[in-house]
């Protein structure tokens, strides 16, 4: 009686460890799938714009007038920090703000600097946006434009960026479109986005010619 006590005790203990082995890989699996479905479902707030073009892996995009904070750093980190802490409430009024996307990038005109830019939310104009703690930052609005863009994923290395940098630039070459500005590099993600699921972009001011309307 007791070897058959022992042997039900020792198989109900089994069926509740694999019945805890699956809960738990079903719980891991469901975090997994937020995490990555998470940067994809998440929206944020962009600037307005209208495709008006595509050819050759590329858009050409009609963007409105938008407002942005920017601030010239040497590396990535001290620029995410100061602009985030901006709207985060590191400004006179203490106001928060929504985070929006994308975060830009272009070669700054100060040498060996990068000028990052975070897009302010369409309810504020340069009037109405809080004064930032940080002398450093600048508010501006970007005027309506014309502009070319290809989409990438991957990471936010030079290389990479310099890669497809490249192909917009060949791309515009062989449809004798010429370049009104310096690239910029465009990021819609986390830093916690793995990067094959990365929305980034390149892109660059164009003169063009072509407008249906």
């Amino acid at each position: 009686m007791k070897v058959d006590q022992l042997l039900v005790q020792s198989y109900a203990a089994r069926q509740t460890q694999a019945t805890t082995c699956r809960s738990v890989a079903a719980q891991l699996f469901v975090l997994l799938t937020l995490l990555l479905a998470g940067p994809m479902v998440m929206a944020l707030e962009e600037p307005k714009f209208e495709v008006i073009a595509e050819f050759d892996e590329i858009e050409i995009r009609r963007y409105e007038p938008y407002v942005v904070a920017e601030v010239d750093v040497p590396d990535d980190s001290s620029g995410f920090r100061k602009l985030a802490g901006y709207i985060f409430g590191g400004n006179e009024q203490g106001e928060k703000m929504a985070m929006t996307a994308p975060v830009e990038s272009r070669q700054s005109e100060q040498q060996d600097n990068t000028t990052y830019s975070f897009v302010m939310e369409r309810k504020y104009t340069l009037e109405t946006l809080p004064t930032p703690d940080d002398q450093q930052i600048r508010l501006l609005e970007r005027p309506a434009r014309i502009v070319a863009v290809h989409r990438y994923s991957g990471r936010w290395t030079d290389k990479n960026f310099r890669k497809h940098r490249d192909k917009l630039l060949q791309a515009l070459e062989k449809n004798n479109i010429s370049p009104a500005g310096p690239a910029e590099q465009a990021r819609y993600n986390s830093p916690f986005t793995p990067s094959f699921l990365r929305r980034n972009e390149v892109i660059i001011p164009i003169e063009w010619s072509n407008e249906s309307s």
